[in-house]
């Protein structure tokens, strides 16, 4: 067993298969793996001096995040696609918006407010102490918008939006690896409830519009590098 990674897992208190995925996730995501470079088990085996099951583990979650795709012959990057991703955020918009736009047309939808201020208090608490920045800070950004969606009382649209989810979480990692970008996501979530819960919908509706469109905009321009870096040893 390697020591050095041994000992990052031992200090970190966390499992050999946690600490090969972060590895491994941020070389992906940062453009230090290229494409058409196959990953397979016994060289990452050697690579970490670990057992291999660690290291299947962390292949098969990566995979599952959409950063590794299997080959005959071990895994190799996912190359992202532009027009998918600007295609899944435009849905993606259309569903968050309609949430709040069928309260504002239909006055028989109200938010479900006992929801919404569980939701704002959880947000606090993260403004009083903000994570790291860390793409698996996705995830938390991901229960908001649900929750959010919720609240709206449609169930399909949130099934819809789950669906999205899974399927640019990938690429919206990217974008909490920009320095302030969790501060600013915070202060934004708590904007947007705010205002809903103040009843001020048209508020709400710009806000939540421009969050998700800079959102967008980090993502691109993270995305465009890695492809780039990744793309420089197979030009």
């Amino acid at each position: 067993m390697s020591t050095r990674i041994a000992a990052s897992a031992d200090a970190a208190g966390k499992p050999l298969r946690d600490v090969v995925y972060a590895a491994l996730r941020s070389e992906l995501m940062n453009g230090d793996i290229k494409f058409g470079q196959r990953l397979t088990e016994p060289k990452l085996s050697a690579r970490f001096g670990i057992s291999r099951t660690p290291i299947r583990e962390a292949l098969t979650v990566l995979c599952s995040d959409g950063l590794l795709q299997r080959e005959e012959y071990g895994f190799s990057p996912v190359r992202p696609s532009i027009p998918l991703i600007r295609d899944l955020y435009e849905l993606r918009i259309t569903l968050e918006l309609g949430g709040i736009q069928r309260a504002m047309t239909n006055p028989m939808v109200t938010h479900d407010q006992e929801l919404l201020e569980s939701e704002r208090a959880a947000w606090l608490e993260l403004r009083a102490d903000p994570p790291e920045h860390e793409p698996g800070f996705v995830v938390r950004d991901e229960e908001f918008h649900v929750t959010l969606l919720t609240a709206a009382g449609n169930t399909e649209m949130v099934r819809a939006l789950k669906a999205v989810n899974s399927r640019i979480r990938h690429v919206r990692m990217y974008d909490f690896m920009v320095n302030n970008r969790i501060e600013t996501t915070i202060a934004e979530h708590l904007g947007i409830l705010d205002a809903v819960l103040a009843d001020d919908l048209p508020l709400a509706y710009r806000l939540l519009h421009t969050h998700i469109g800079e959102s967008l905009d980090v993502v691109l321009d993270r995305v465009t590098r890695a492809i780039a870096a990744m793309s420089l040893a197979t030009d």
